[in-house]
């Protein structure tokens, strides 16, 4: 039960770093005529990180005019598969609390809920290892799309050597930092919890029956060795005494026949 709710803590951690975030950059463009300049353009971009889709203006430096530029890349696939995980996984974490405190006896009935609770914590567990894996790369190519010096080479003006292009501040990323690493704990803890469900499944229990019938066997086995030695011994007995039998009839003759000569001596 604490197991599931860690499970829930962590998955949320996991899903609201992702999710919920939002960043930005500035760059300045300083042209040589300065009221064409603008020292501080904005940026901003958050989840689910459809960078293409994100635009902004940057001088260029002839006159007034500007020009309408995007960002690079879509890497929403890779977070919104890394926030789906976390959220169902949450769901379930709570699902299965619910479960072990109100229906215990339905749970452990006929080995079912055991079973399921097996499957579904082993996939869960390849999940969180899939998800997190794609999600990291994903956020490493986020960084790039969005280094302030990979942005300022999409700018016309920033070609011409006469105009002064520069960064202001980059994007934090310790909360995206922080959801990667969520993420593979989430791994572990799941993989971790694999052998504990085992554990309440039938099939851990039937491997545990098996050495308790062979030992009963070898016992019933010991069991018998006694008897049978008994009815060897008693069966021994009745030889021995029809072997003293025999010698007493033996011991009968050889007196008659020592009797005989005797009176014929006699006679003689």
């Amino acid at each position: 039960l604490c197991s599931e709710h860690g499970f829930s803590l962590f998955a949320i951690f996991a899903f609201a770093t992702c999710g919920g975030y939002s960043g930005q950059l500035r760059v300045s463009v300083d042209c040589v005529n300065k009221t064409d300049s603008n020292l501080s353009i904005g940026i901003d971009f958050a989840y689910p990180f459809r960078l293409h889709q994100v635009s902004f203006y940057a001088p260029l430096c002839e006159g007034k005019r500007q020009e309408r530029l995007f960002l690079t890349g879509d890497y929403s696939s890779s977070a919104e598969f890394f926030v789906t995980i976390a959220v169902f996984a949450f769901l379930y974490s709570l699902l299965a609390t619910v479960v072990y405190i109100f229906f215990q006896n339905k749970y452990r009935e006929n080995n079912r809920g055991p079973l399921i609770d097996f499957i579904v914590t082993v996939v869960f567990s390849f999940m969180w290892l899939v998800s997190s894996s794609a999600w990291a790369k994903g956020l490493s190519d986020v960084k790039v799309a969005t280094d302030p010096d990979e942005v300022l080479l999409l700018m016309s003006a920033c070609k011409l050597q006469a105009n002064k292009c520069g960064s202001v501040h980059g994007p934090m990323w310790s909360g995206l930092n922080t959801s990667v690493v969520f993420g593979f704990l989430n791994f572990v803890l799941w993989a971790g919890n694999i052998w504990f469900v085992f554990k309440e499944t039938g099939w851990h229990k039937s491997a545990q029956r098996y050495p308790a019938g062979s030992s009963d066997k070898q016992t019933s086995a010991l069991n018998q060795k006694p008897y049978n030695r008994g009815s060897f011994e008693q069966s021994g007995g009745f030889g021995a005494q029809g072997d003293l039998g025999q010698q007493s009839s033996y011991g009968q003759a050889d007196g008659y026949a020592a009797g005989g000569p005797t009176s014929f001596a006699n006679q003689m």
